[in-house]
C-alpha cells in the first residue's frame, strides 16, 4: 500500500477503473458469446438480431478504453464473417 496521499488516491482510482473495465469486458464477451451460440445452433435470425447489440458493446468497451480499438474492430469483423458464412 502506498504511503503518499496522491499515490493512495491513484490506487483508489485504479480500483474503480478496474471494476468498470471488468464490467464492460464481461458485457461485450457475453454479447459476442450469444451471437456465436446462435450461429452454432443454426438460428441465423436470432444471430442477426443480436449482432447490433454485440457491435454496440464492443464499441462501448473500446470507446471507454476497456479494450483496444483494433481489438473491437477485429471482433466485429470476425462476428460479421461468421454470420455471413453461416447464411
Amino acid at each position: 500500500m502506498a504511503n503518499i496521499k496522491s499515490s493512495i488516491k491513484r490506487w483508489h482510482q485504479s480500483l474503480k477503473r478496474r471494476d468498470r473495465n471488468r464490467s464492460r469486458r464481461t458485457t461485450y464477451r457475453n454479447a459476442v458469446r450469444s451471437v456465436r451460440e446462435a450461429v452454432a445452433a443454426g438460428d441465423l435470425d436470432k444471430a442477426n438480431q443480436l449482432m447490433p447489440a454485440a457491435f454496440s458493446a464492443l464499441d462501448r468497451a473500446a470507446k471507454t478504453g476497456a479494450i483496444h480499438a483494433g481489438t473491437a474492430d477485429r471482433g466485429k469483423r470476425r462476428l460479421a464473417n461468421l454470420v455471413n458464412k453461416a447464411s
